[in-house]
């Protein structure tokens, strides 16, 4: 008799939606947490291989952004040669066209 009791008085908790948003999220955690404890080697499973591919992810990511940093920087290099080269061109061109104007 007692364990039909408790048994209708969860069914009656259980059946009773969230009536706020804490509610709600106490709830859902607390069937995570049965089922993490109930299925462990499941949960684990999950971790591993989530947690490996949000390594292989953040690897990645940092991969890119070091590689797109090194080019930025050789186009910045290479933007200032072809700055210098071209003031260096149009200084010759000057002194070339100073040269042959007759005085």
């Amino acid at each position: 008799m007692a364990s039909e009791r408790e048994g209708e008085a969860s069914q009656q908790t259980a059946s009773t939606p969230p009536s706020s948003l804490t509610e709600l999220v106490q709830e859902r955690y607390r069937k995570m947490k049965e089922h993490a404890e109930t299925y462990p080697y499941v949960w684990a499973s999950y971790t591993l291989v989530y947690g490996g591919l949000a390594l292989w992810t953040a690897y990645r990511w940092r991969k890119l952004h070091k590689t797109e940093d090194r080019v930025r920087a050789l186009q910045d290099r290479l933007r200032k040669l072809v700055e210098n080269e071209e003031a260096a061109t149009s200084v010759k061109k000057a002194q070339t066209s100073n040269e042959k104007s007759p005085k």
